[in-house]
C-alpha cells in the first residue's frame, strides 16, 4: 500500500527535476484510435503520471434562473461514482495516494489526476468512473449546496467580493459573464438533481476535450488510456455558443458598506490571449502594476505616499472578452487621493510611454519567472499543455515564448499603451466613504 507521505516525497523530488528539464523535453502530439488528441511529455525520471484535461463550457452554461448549477455539478463529480458512495470513493483514492480534482471556470470544466505508474490502471479506472457514472447522491448535493450557500452569504459582507460582482455586472450587463458563478440564495435553491445530471450529459463530451499528460507513460499506453477513460463520453458537446462582448467602459459605480477600507477598481481595454500584441500588453502591464515592488503603481501609491498596503494591475483574458484592471484597498480618507494617483500614472504611461530600461527589466522577469510559476511540477506542466491547446499556441510555445518576448519593441509597448489606456475607465468603489 502506498501512503501519501511517500508520494509527497516523490512529488517534491520531481518538482526539482522537472523544473530544470522540461524546456529540453519533446512535446509529443498524439491521437487515439477513437480520435481523442493529447499532448504528452514522457519522463521516466520518477514513476509518476500527471494528467490535466478540460471541456469547453464552464459556468456560463448555467440554465436560466439556476445560476450556480455548473459549479455545483463540478464539485459533485468526485462525490461518489458507480457503486461507490462519496466516502467509499474518497477512501479508495486515499488508499493508493491517487490525487483527483475537478473544477469550473467561466469558460471551462477542468480536472486533473496524479498517480504512481504502478497504480495507473486503478487511477484511470477511478477517473473513468467519475466522468461517466457520477452518482449525484441527494446527500452530497445538499451538503455542497449548503457550503455554496454559506459562501454566497459571506461574500455579501466582503468588499472585494462585492466589488468583483459589481464589476462583472457593470462590464457585461446581460451576458453570462455578468453572473456570479456560484449563483445566489434563490438560484442555488432552484437547482435539482435532474438539472445537474442534464448538465453533465451536455458538457462532458469528446469534441471539446483537451488533454495534457506528463510522466512515466508511453505514447501507445496513453492512447489506450485516452480511449478507455474518455471513449464512452458523448461524441459532441451541447454547450451553447457565447457571443463576444466588449467590456462597458466609462461607468462609475459606488456601493456603501460598513467596512474600514474602500476597495477600488478601474477597468480599461484588454487583449485576448490570441491577439498578436498580447506580449506587448503583458510587458506594459508588468511595468504599470503587475511587477509588485518594482511597478509604477506600487512605487507611487505605496512607497512614495503610503496610501495603501498594496496596489496592482492585471490582464484578465477569457474566451469571449478581455480587460485590464488596476486597483487597491485603502482607508476611506485616502480613497480619492489613491484613485487620483492611479489614474494619473496610467495616463502618464499611455501618453509618455515606458523607458528602454523598464522594458528590458520587464522582459527579464517575465521570461525568467515563467518556468518557476508554471513548469515546476508535473501537474503544472500538464495544465500548461492543456492551455497551449485551448489557446492554439502551438506545441513549440514553451520554447518560442522567450523569443516572442524578446522581439517586443519599445514602440510596440508604447503603441499598445495608447490603444488600451487612453480611454475613460469604468470605476467601481466599495467602502465606507461611498455611503
Amino acid at each position: 500500500m502506498i501512503k501519501r507521505p511517500f508520494f509527497a516525497l516523490i512529488t517534491l523530488i520531481s518538482t526539482c527535476l522537472l523544473s530544470f528539464s522540461v524546456l529540453a523535453v519533446e512535446i509529443k502530439e498524439l491521437r487515439s484510435d477513437r480520435g481523442i488528441t493529447a499532448l504528452l511529455v514522457e519522463d521516466y525520471t520518477l514513476p509518476i503520471i500527471s494528467m490535466s484535461y478540460s471541456f469547453r463550457g464552464g459556468t456560463t452554461q448555467d440554465p436560466e434562473g439556476k445560476t450556480g448549477a455548473v459549479r455545483l455539478m463540478a464539485a459533485l463529480i468526485d462525490e461518489g461514482a458507480g457503486d461507490l458512495d462519496s466516502a467509499a470513493f474518497r477512501a479508495r483514492l486515499e488508499e493508493l495516494g491517487i490525487e483527483l480534482r475537478f473544477s469550473s471556470s467561466r469558460d471551462f470544466l477542468s480536472g486533473g489526476l496524479r498517480t504512481l505508474r504502478s497504480d495507473r490502471s486503478t487511477a484511470f479506472d477511478m477517473l473513468k468512473l467519475a466522468l461517466n457514472e457520477p452518482r449525484f447522491d441527494p446527500e452530497a448535493i445538499e451538503r455542497l449546496r449548503d457550503a455554496i450557500r454559506t459562501g454566497i452569504i459571506r461574500s455579501k459582507t466582503n468588499p472585494g467580493s462585492v466589488a468583483s460582482l459589481t464589476l462583472r455586472q457593470t462590464l457585461f450587463e446581460g451576458h453570462p459573464y455578468s453572473l456570479r458563478a456560484s449563483g445566489d440564495e434563490t438560484t442555488i435553491e432552484n437547482i435539482s438533481r435532474e438539472d445537474i445530471a442534464d448538465l453533465h450529459k451536455k458538457l462532458f463530451a469528446r469534441d471539446t476535450l483537451t488533454v495534457g499528460v506528463v510522466g512515466a507513460i508511453s505514447e501507445e499506453e496513453l492512447k489506450q488510456v485516452l480511449d478507455e477513460t474518455f471513449g464512452a463520453l458523448p461524441e459532441r458537446s451541447q454547450a451553447a455558443a457565447l457571443v463576444e462582448i466588449e467590456p462597458k467602459l466609462g461607468e462609475t459605480v459606488s456601493i456603501g458598506m460598513p467596512v474600514p477600507n474602500a476597495s477600488v477598481s478601474l477597468i480599461y481595454k484588454g487583449l485576448k490571449r490570441d491577439d498578436p500584441d498580447f506580449f506587448a500588453a503583458h510587458l506594459m502591464n508588468y511595468i504599470l502594476g503587475g511587477g509588485s515592488f518594482t511597478s509604477r503603481l506600487y512605487t507611487e501609491v505605496r512607497e512614495k505616499r503610503g496610501l495603501a498596503y498594496g496596489v496592482s494591475s492585471g490582464l484578465a483574458t477569457f474566451e469571449n472578452t478581455a480587460y485590464l484592471t488596476a486597483g487597491t484597498s485603502t482607508r476611506a480618507d485616502n480613497q480619492e487621493e489613491a484613485i487620483r494617483i492611479i489614474r494619473q500614472e496610467i495616463r502618464k504611461l499611455a501618453e509618455n510611454g515606458v523607458s528602454e530600461e523598464e522594458l528590458e527589466a520587464a522582459k527579464k522577469f517575465v521570461s525568467g519567472s515563467y518556468a518557476i510559476s508554471n513548469l515546476d511540477t508535473s501537474g503544472k506542466i500538464a495544465r500548461v499543455l492543456v492551455a497551449i491547446q485551448n489557446q492554439n499556441l502551438g506545441t513549440d510555445y514553451i520554447v518560442k515564448r522567450k523569443k516572442l518576448i524578446e522581439n517586443v519593441t519599445l514602440e510596440d509597448v508604447n503603441q499598445i499603451a495608447k490603444k488600451l489606456l487612453l480611454v475613460e475607465p469604468t470605476q467601481v468603489v466599495v467602502g465606507p466613504a461611498t455611503q
